[in-house]
């Protein structure tokens, strides 16, 4: 299998690895709550982003893309810019019953988002050498939630100080800002909201 890879299916392969990192990371922290830990995860959103960003150009670029790395390029986005968010935010604090749910329910939408992506490609490609636009928010803007928790731990607001308190709902706790999450996963899973690809 490892002859059927290119060069940018080796980035790809970065981008998930990037991602695990992330992860293992925000795991680290919770064992040992040690700041670096926690930005050190959230440092390796914007790593997968580049490794994102370069395997395309590097495919276009030595015109080889191809459905298998259509279909890797998905699975690395899921680790990098779903799975390891919600573990960044259960890491920092969204650890009430309906931040699971939450936290579920857009990982659930970044893996939708994408399955339709493959689907849908080849008519969104229309002749061109990549999609003219995107149905719904490209996973990879949930770097963004990755920046805010960021921006959380380096004013010290994590775990009981997340912004914006917590709030007690039937049986379980919810943070506000798992909101963010479930905003970031409907915006993924829009049909309506197109964003033209630069």
């Amino acid at each position: 299998m490892l002859r059927e890879f290119h060069l940018a299916d080796v980035l790809t392969l970065g981008n998930a690895a990037c991602g695990l990192a992330g992860v293992l990371l925000a795991m680290q922290y919770m064992s040992s709550p040690s700041q670096t830990h926690f930005f050190a995860a959230a440092a390796l959103a914007p790593a997968a982003l580049l490794f994102d960003w370069f395997d395309g150009r590097v495919a276009r670029w030595r015109h080889q893309q191809s459905v298998l790395g259509r279909e890797l390029d998905s699975l690395a986005d899921i680790i990098s810019f779903g799975v390891a968010p919600a573990a960044l935010g259960f890491a920092a604090g969204l650890r009430g019953g309906w931040d699971w749910m939450a936290l579920t329910y857009f990982v659930c939408c970044g893996v939708s988002r994408l399955a339709r992506y493959n689907v849908t490609a080849e008519s969104l490609f229309a002749g061109r050498d990549k999609v003219a636009y995107f149905e719904g928010t490209p996973i990879p803007t949930t770097a963004l939630l990755t920046g805010i928790l960021a921006l959380a731990a380096w004013q010290d607001r994590l775990g009981d100080r997340l912004y914006w308190g917590v709030w007690t709902i039937g049986p379980a706790d919810l943070h506000p800002l798992s909101f963010l999450f479930i905003l970031s996963g409907t915006l993924m899973i829009s049909k309506t909201l197109h964003i033209p690809k630069l």
